[in-house]
């Protein structure tokens, strides 16, 4: 017969919990005697109960929460350890032309980056992630953090570069931003694996020559391409929908179209020490990180036992419990108010 041992993985230091629990007990303890002297000499022997049950009810509740916070489970199921200990960066190409509609048909190249980043993230789960941005600047849009509900905001509301305001890019733009974060997350834990995921279209449309990438620091990742050869139009996010950039070179007011320069993206990921893969969205997530991760993430994958949270169930009672508080006092005072009781108080 196989032994559950119940255990227990505090949120808060047991002295902590220990003193918030005695000291709920304890106030309950002196507000019940208090309730029954004050109510014992007096003629409201009838509201002594409720005013116990009141106070008891909520040393239930802070001891029920008490109990929530040590965290109570048993050994069950698996847990895959294999990115708990990652940090990722997103270094995305935000410029205007990622507007451009060559993705899976007519989607722009922005929302297949999107996409892959939020699939990478599902599969990378447990790691903390960062995303740096770049058009004619950089830009870190999230720091180092495990809240994927952030990464998923960030992702969702980053838009390209408004034409208007675009002065020309580089496809190295976040290489000395990334080089300072990736040093700064190595001081802070050293010898922690850092993935770098960079995704962009490998259009250079800055007058200087791009500056090599540093990939010292760099485990594993990839270098993501979006875009194809014949290229695709962008819609112009200054005037309306509608209305696509035009080439300002052509003298004829004709569209402008951005195509992808697979060599500068095979030049970067040369220089960070990672694979290239072109995304069309035809591709798996899986076969791509299978190609982005040598050794970095292999050496600590693998099962492990799980654990089996029985932590929100003791929350459950503590709010169904609390909740019924607001019901019971606003039942004493329909009471109260009735015809029956001012009767009683005259």
């Amino acid at each position: 017969m196989t032994n559950i041992a119940l255990t227990m993985a505090p949120i808060l230091p047991w002295p902590v919990l220990a003193a918030a629990g005695v000291a709920a007990i304890a106030f309950t303890v002196w507000t019940a005697f208090a309730l029954i002297r004050g109510h014992g000499s007096q003629q409201g022997h009838s509201r002594s109960p409720q005013g116990l049950r009141s106070a008891v009810n909520r040393c239930v509740v802070v001891v029920l929460l008490v109990l929530a916070a040590l965290r109570p489970g048993w050994a069950g199921g698996q847990a895959n350890t294999t990115s708990a200990d990652l940090d990722v960066f997103f270094v995305v190409d935000s410029s205007t032309s990622m507007a451009a509609e060559d993705y899976n048909g007519t989607g722009t190249r922005l929302a297949g980056v999107q996409q892959d980043v939020m699939a990478i993230a599902k599969e990378l789960a447990g790691a903390k992630f960062s995303l740096i941005t770049f058009d004619d600047k950089a830009t870190v849009r999230m720091p180092l953090s495990k809240d994927v509900s952030a990464l998923r905001t960030s992702m969702d509301t980053l838009q390209p570069q408004n034409p208007r305001y675009a002065k020309g890019s580089s496809v190295s733009g976040a290489g000395q931003l990334l080089k300072e974060r990736l040093a700064a997350a190595q001081e802070q834990h050293p010898g922690r694996p850092a993935l770098v995921f960079y995704a962009g279209d490998g259009e250079n449309t800055s007058a200087a020559a791009p500056s090599p990438m540093d990939g010292a620091n760099v485990a594993g990742g990839a270098v993501l391409g979006y875009g194809t050869a014949a290229g695709g139009r962008m819609k112009d996010s200054s005037r309306n929908t509608t209305a696509y950039v035009k080439d300002r070179s052509s003298g004829e007011g004709q569209d402008a179209i951005s195509t992808i320069d697979e060599n500068q993206l095979r030049s970067i990921a040369g220089q960070l020490n990672v694979p290239y893969t072109h995304r069309t969205g035809t591709e798996p997530v899986s076969d791509m990180l299978q190609k982005a991760q040598p050794g970095a993430v292999s050496a600590g994958s693998g099962d492990v036992p799980g654990r089996i949270e029985l932590y929100w169930l003791l929350a459950l009672a503590a709010f169904a419990l609390a909740l019924a508080e607001p019901f019971r006092h606003l039942g004493a005072l329909r009471a109260a108010r009735s015809p029956q009781a001012k009767e009683h108080n005259r």
